[in-house]
Formats: structure tokens, sequence, C-alpha cells
């Protein structure tokens, strides 16, 4: 199984090559109208609006248009079907398609149109992407947020921190996202118990354009449920392969735009696709052992982050064998103190015996609340 965006299933013709019956007198009304007849900027929307699960209605030409052209969500104008004075109805959200650069005589028509935008296939197909995108599903009214964990040293506890804020978003009734952005790691599925679910991990995820529909997302991930809510996991695979930067940016915008609360475990050497969700994070949490060595290397991880640097709090795991103080270890990172969070041995045992479940009284739950609050804040 794999989810891919950008190819798709043709919706212009069926198996004998005919157009598909019926699609004129469908109810347009909240779709996608196209008005073009057979050839590459049809076949061009097709595979656009199948990649994002939309079906759009086809006329081929103005004429045919005219009954729905008040009705349809969306109108999808090919070029070549606009000649002269269209005559049509102004209205918002109608795009006139071509192929190749605009020549100058195809911005009259689009004025003439009424056209909200032109759009140049393939250079400009992200405009159109989008707008088929945000029509199959419609962005949620609450934008979500996104936190970044990441450790400041190996063995720092980052993984468990990123499963107990996802676990703790759920249990609040809050969806939650949690990905495992670090190929290397020992696996964000291994601390949750789902390694052996079925579902899809960052290898099955490619994104070459547009956008992934969080509704399918839900449909292909792991999840597991706590509470009153669930966390849907996006790991990777056992061969050590992370997503891409393409991959990690477009299921980051999916949980945005759905309300979730995105949760993603950085490695510590960033690279591209950490620096795409560190872009995109209005939190960064620097998981810290109450050790010197510990805080010496988590300044380094810190210089790594660049400009989300000014986002980055700090969550001390302890105890200190030196009697460290939390905001002894802040003051040495350099980064303003979140959260201390005492080690747990029965955390540890549990996420070796594949049954970590965050209780709300144990101090790791508290911490992990604390980050949700800070999150919220941000």
């Amino acid at each position: 199984m794999e989810l891919t965006v950008r190819a798709g299933a043709d919706l212009t013709d069926s198996a004998d090559g005919n157009r598909r019956e019926g699609r004129e007198n469908r109810d347009v009304r909240g779709c996608v109208l196209v008005v073009a007849g057979d050839g590459p900027v049809l076949e061009e929307v097709s595979r656009h609006a199948a990649a994002v699960a939309c079906e759009p209605v086809v006329v081929a030409d103005l004429a045919a248009a005219a009954d729905h052209w008040n009705d349809a969500a969306l109108v999808l104008v090919d070029d070549d079907v606009v000649s002269g004075v269209p005559g049509m109805a102004r209205r918002d959200g109608v795009y006139l398609l071509c192929r190749g650069k605009p020549p100058q005589s195809l911005w009259r028509r689009a004025f003439a149109l009424g056209a909200d935008e032109v759009v140049a296939l393939p250079d400009s197909e992200g405009v159109l992407l989008a707008a088929l995108a945000d029509l199959a599903e419609a962005p949620s009214p609450d934008r979500g947020r996104v936190v970044a964990v990441i450790g400041g040293c190996g063995g720092a506890g980052a993984s468990v921190l990123a499963a107990s804020v996802a676990a703790a978003a759920a249990q609040s009734g809050a969806p939650a996202l949690l990905m495992d952005c670090d190929p290397l790691g020992g696996g964000i599925d291994l601390v949750l118990g789902t390694e052996s679910a079925d579902g899809l991990r960052w290898p099955d995820i490619r994104v070459s354009a547009g956008r992934l529909a969080m509704s399918a997302l839900d449909e292909a991930l792991p999840a597991t449920a706590y509470g009153d809510g669930h966390v849907s996991v996006l790991s990777c695979d056992r061969g050590g392969v992370g997503p891409d930067p393409e991959a990690a940016a477009a299921v980051v915008d999916a949980g945005v735009r759905a309300g979730r609360v995105v949760v993603c475990d950085l490695p510590r050497d960033v690279g591209p696709s950490g620096h795409r969700v560190l872009n995109a994070a209005d939190l960064v949490v620097l998981v810290v052992p109450a050790r010197l060595r510990a805080s010496v290397a988590a300044r380094r991880v810190l210089d790594r982050l660049g400009n989300a640097r000014p986002r980055t709090r700090l969550l001390v795991r302890g105890p200190s064998p030196d009697g460290l103080t939390p905001h002894e270890i802040a003051g040495a990172v350099g980064v303003p103190l979140l959260a201390w969070a005492p080690a747990d041995r029965r955390i540890a045992r549990d996420v070796e015996r594949g049954t970590f479940a965050p209780r709300r009284r144990r101090r790791l739950a508290t911490a992990a609340r604390s980050v949700l609050r800070s999150l919220e804040a941000a």
C-alpha cells in the first residue's frame, strides 16, 4: 500500500475510451465545474483532482456550463474553449487554464471571462492543486498546532516525551498526529506498541506536488486511542528510511489544516526534512538530562536549529548526579525552562514491554500537559 500525491486515475475517460456518461447531468452545487474539451488541460486537471479525491463535473464548452455556472464552488476553464467575449456572469472562483506560457491575448480573455487567476500548466500546477485541495477538504476553522521535540543528547527521552505529548492531546479530546522523523532512532511505533499494526510508514508516502488530505492519512496510518481521542502514527521503517523534505512538509500541512495537534520527533542531526518541520513548528522542545555533559551537547544541537531557536524551550529530565537544578541546566544551555520531569523507571519498563500508556498522575504526563499549554500560548 502506498499513498501518492500527484498521479491519479484519469477522470475524463472510461475503460472504453468514451467520456463517462451522465457527467453533465450531475448536481454541481458545491462541486468543481471543469469547462474543457478532450486534451492536455483536461488530462492535467483530471490527474490533480484524483490526487485529492475530488471528482469534477466536466462540460465541453461555455454554453453547456451556463446552467451550472453560478452553482459550482470552483470553475476551471480551458483557454481553448474561450473565444471572443464569453458573456458569462461575473462570479468568484473562476480560473482560466492554459498549457505553457500565457500569450498576451490570454489576459484579455481572462478579463472578459472574469477569471480570478490565470494558471499556466504545468509551471503553476501548485495553484490548481491548492484550489482543488481546499475544496476537497476545507481547512478546519481551528488551525492546528505543531510542536517539534528533539533530544539534546543521545538517550535524552525525546521520543517518549513526544509520544506522551501526543497521548495527552488525545486524552483531552483533541486528535493528534505523531510523526517520527528520526530514521536512526528506535522507532516511535515501538514506544506506542504500534509496530505490528497495519498502515503506512514514511517510505510509503510519496509527494511530488500538491497537498495530502488528512482524511486520507487517517484511513492509511496506524492509530491508537487515548481517552476520548486518538493518535495517528507515522513512523520510519526498520530499514532506516525517514521522510523526504516534501513529504514531511506535506504531512505537517495536512495536520495543521485539519486542526490537529502535530507532534514531531526530530533527530539531533536535523537535516533538510527536519528543517522543513522546524519552519512550521509553533514550539520546539529540547529535552536535556540534568547533567553537565548533556547541557554542553544540547548547546551544539541548539546551534543547528537556525531560526527556530527563539521558539525553543527546555525540558529537563532528572535527577542530576551533581545536584544541578533545572534552572541551572537551562542557564547552561541558554534556553528558557519549560518543565522538569524526573526519571520514572516504570516508563522505561513499559516501553520495553510494549505497554506504554501515559497516566495522568505521572510526572511525565504532567510535563506533557505543560508542553501543550505552552503550545497553545505560542
